[in-house]
């Protein structure tokens, strides 16, 4: 069944086309993965179906009553608002009559009002009709739905009181997704909703997507989560739309045998092309020579034919891509040797000190040419790690080795290597002397155009000042590199560049990062992070997820473990 349909849709910014003569129809129940380089209209077209913008031209179509939940690239949320708060107000007249409720029974505990009949009969009969109001409303089961649907993803019951300020990025999506889920969407429109989140926290999306009920399509950088999650591939590119079946990783197959069948047409008909012009050609000069009509009519009649032939277009086998090469070289055959580290951070409660005990007791041996994953849960501590290597945060005790001809480089998580007064031009050259026409050529690599080499770091997007790390990474001459979350804001095509770089990389890698595609790709190794201390396994992440999960069916159960989980599921299937 067809529950939207889109028509010739047409939309630009200024006078960049952005989709053109786009038609798409989406079906009942569909799980899709949208995808294509950064700007190429994915954001567009979410907010187009979802009717938060009106196209140029063209039609959307979408089926009678059909409920539409859209989770926005950065959602906004009242920073005064609870967590709770916050998931219930997709229902405005339910919160208006809890709040209503919540006043009435404030006015009870006055004691003008229970002191005096009169005044507490007229409350308690507004009390009474707003209860009911209150239950005409199903508030009771949409609240008992909303708590379901928080604990799912995640939420314990005393986060419900935290206010939306106090939240991480990852902690906001999830409530965006929850008041969706409660509102209960026949459609989700989730863009880039796995932004930020540990890798729990994408295990438990995951889980919500592929048992949610209705269609969901999702734009995301993730390949692991869209090949975990959806059936169907939607490509944005070139303003048009292309549709595969499966998922990313039968996308990525498929696509590049497309584009070798449409080469192969292509050059064949450029052929039967060649043929044709040159049969007029001959055709044309025989009727010059001896002024012979039949000898123009079969011209004529060659050149109607080429006129009717579907073109085939000559197919882009290989878009331009960021052009990242890391080098390395040998250096130290011991890079860094981390003993019994600890790092304590001083925290005031009232008037007694504590300490916030982050890394305890960590170690750590990395030798040349290894590819070490840092995985943990937010907050686990792996950024402070970085910090303590690199010599930017004391450790509270323990020892920290780098070898002597070892030289790191570093990609910062939030970009705090960039300085947000300089331009692109200055970035580079601070890193290596050139002359400036040789920076942006080089930045040109890195698809800045001459005009954006002369921007402020502070004026780049989130991708832009990805790129320019890494660039400036590429100057560095660093055979150890230190990175932390190197593919958030990059596009896929740069993350395949980035994960080819690493694996032609002549050095040691560590990094933090929550692609689970990306570990699979380059790790040898995983280090977990968890309460302060390193727990090492050998292999790429799906090697180490096998292993966790071996170690989980072995592990002894708790009974009230086992209780727990059983009431945790239930909440999970009522919630969806």
């Amino acid at each position: 069944m067809v529950i939207v349909q889109l028509s010739h849709i047409v939309h630009s910014y200024g006078t960049q086309v952005v989709l053109e003569d786009l038609s798409w129809e989406i079906q009942a129940g569909q799980k899709i993965g949208l995808v294509g380089p950064n700007g190429a209209g994915k954001s567009t077209l979410l907010r187009i179906i979802a009717q938060e913008l009106k196209p140029e031209s063209g039609a959307v179509v979408r089926q009678a009553q059909l409920r539409v939940g859209y989770l926005a690239q950065e959602p906004v949320f009242d920073a005064g608002h609870s967590v709770w708060q916050e998931t219930l107000s997709a229902a405005a007249d339910l919160v208006r009559v809890e709040e209503h409720l919540r006043d009435l029974e404030a006015r009870m505990a006055l004691p003008e009002v229970y002191g005096e009949q009169t005044r507490l009969d007229k409350v308690l009969a507004a009390h009474a009709r707003a209860q009911a109001e209150f239950e005409c409303l199903d508030g009771y089961r949409y609240e008992a739905l909303a708590r379901e649907v928080l604990h799912s993803l995640g939420f314990r019951e005393a986060d419900l009181d935290l206010p939306m300020g106090a939240l991480s990025g990852g902690q906001k999506k999830l409530v965006g997704l929850a008041r969706l889920l409660v509102n209960q969407a026949d459609l989700l429109l989730l863009d880039e909703p796995d932004n930020h989140l540990d890798i729990e926290g994408k295990t438990r999306l995951e889980q919500l997507i592929s048992s949610f009920p209705g269609t969901v399509i999702i734009v995301s950088h993730d390949r692991y989560l869209l090949d975990e999650t959806v059936s169907q591939i939607v490509e944005v590119e070139d303003r048009r739309l292309t549709s595969y079946a499966g998922n990313y990783s039968a996308y990525a197959v498929e696509k590049q045998l497309r584009l070798l069948r449409q080469q192969q047409l292509y050059e064949a008909q450029q052929k039967e092309i060649a043929r044709i012009e040159a049969a007029i050609a001959r055709f044309e000069l025989w009727a010059s020579i001896v002024v012979n009509e039949r000898h123009a009519r079969q011209a004529r009649s060659r050149q109607k034919m080429l006129e009717r032939m579907d073109k085939i277009e000559k197919p882009v086998l290989e878009r331009r891509r960021m052009g990242l090469e890391l080098d390395g070289w040998r250096g130290s055959n011991k890079v860094l040797e981390i003993v019994d580290l600890d790092k304590a951070f001083p925290s005031a409660v009232g008037r007694t000190e504590l300490e916030n005990v982050v890394l305890s007791g960590v170690n750590l041996l990395i030798w040349h040419g290894e590819r070490v994953g840092l995985l943990g849960p937010n907050g686990a501590g792996k950024s402070v790690l970085l910090r303590c290597i690199l010599g930017s945060e004391e450790p509270t005790s323990g020892l920290i080795k780098v070898g002597p001809s070892v030289r790191i480089g570093y990609y910062a998580q939030e970009h705090e290597t960039l300085d947000p007064d300089k331009s692109l031009i200055e970035e580079v050259r601070q890193i290596r002397p050139m002359y400036e026409q040789d920076a942006v050529r080089f930045l040109g690599r890195f698809l800045f155009p001459y005009q954006a080499t002369r921007k402020q770091v502070r004026d780049l997007s989130g991708g832009e000042k990805s790129r320019l790390q890494l660039a400036k990474l590429m100057l560095s001459d660093a055979n150890f590199l230190l990175l932390d979350e190197p593919t958030n804001n990059l596009d896929l095509p740069s993350c395949e560049v980035l994960e080819n770089a690493l694996d032609e990389f002549e050095g040691t890698v560590l990094v933090i990062t929550h692609d689970r595609y990306l570990l699979d790709r380059v790790a040898d190794r995983i280090a977990e992070l968890e309460q302060g201390a390193v727990t090492e396994y050998a292999g790429n992440y799906t090697e180490y997820r096998r292993e966790k999960e071996r170690q989980a069916a072995t592990r002894p159960e708790d009974p009230g473990t086992r209780e727990r989980g059983r009431s945790d599921n239930g909440r999970r299937s009522t919630g969806h």
